[in-house]
């Protein structure tokens, strides 16, 4: 079972990631502009994912994928890029099977150590939000660290502990 830690959202948050070798965004097709980690992401890369999105390569789509290298803009080499479809139809089942497929690539790719912000939306709130991580990306997810980027609220409602 990998060690969790939990993370503030936010440039702070994202700047205390040593040590992890992925960060795995979630963004939606209808995410413009990006929400949370996405978009601090985006504007500490200069809006290199905003210009990705803009050119149609990626566009959010379910089950679309990006690998974006960091460029040593964040403390994480690797940003891995899942696309969730629409947000405001995202529901329980397919938060679950998107963090297993995400947990599934990045055990592919060999990542020891991933960074995540559990995507919010649709009637979602946070208890189905941890719980969709608990059973879709903890069982899939093959590595020995997980930092969590999350509020408050859903931090109690997860077994982490604060990094």
């Amino acid at each position: 079972m990998s060690q969790t830690t939990t993370h503030d959202i936010g440039m702070e948050g994202l700047d205390s990631l040593s040590g992890v070798d992925a960060l795995c965004l979630f963004v939606a097709e209808d995410d413009r502009p990006l929400p949370a980690t996405a978009g601090y992401v985006d504007w500490r890369l200069c809006g290199a994912l905003s210009r990705v999105l803009k050119g149609g390569f990626f566009s959010g789509a379910k089950d679309d994928w990006l690998l974006l290298p960091s460029d040593g803009k964040l403390g994480v080499p690797r940003i891995f890029v899942v696309g969730l479809g629409r947000r405001g139809q995202l529901d329980a089942g397919g938060l679950s099977e998107a963090l297993a497929s995400a947990g599934k690539v990045l055990s592919r790719a060999r990542m020891e150590s991933v960074a995540l912000e559990i995507p919010a939306g649709g009637a979602l709130d946070d208890a189905a939000r941890a719980e969709g991580f608990q059973r879709g990306f903890t069982p899939a997810f093959k590595g020995g660290r997980v930092a969590l980027l999350a509020d408050k609220g859903l931090v109690r409602l997860l077994p982490a502990r604060k990094g």
